[in-house]
C-alpha cells in the first residue's frame, strides 16, 4: 500500500495541470463532435429507412390488389 502513495503526484505549482486540462478539454470536445456526428448519421439513416419501408408497403399493397 505504501508504494501506490508514491505514484500519487500533487505539484505545488498549479500551473502544471494547465496542460493536462487543455488535453482533456481537446478529447472532451472531440467526443461531443463524435457523438453529435453519429446521431446525425443515423437519423439521416432512419429516414432512409422509413422511405424503404413505405415503398415496400406501396409494392406489397399493389402486389395484395
Amino acid at each position: 500500500m505504501m508504494n501506490l502513495m508514491f505514484l500519487l503526484y500533487f505539484p505545488e505549482d498549479k500551473t502544471e495541470y494547465i496542460p493536462a486540462f487543455a488535453t482533456m478539454a481537446i478529447f472532451v470536445l472531440a467526443a461531443v463532435a463524435v457523438w453529435r456526428f453519429i446521431i446525425k448519421v443515423s437519423k439521416k439513416e432512419e429516414e432512409k429507412t422509413k422511405e424503404l419501408e413505405a415503398k415496400l408497403k406501396e409494392q406489397e399493397n399493389k402486389k395484395s390488389l
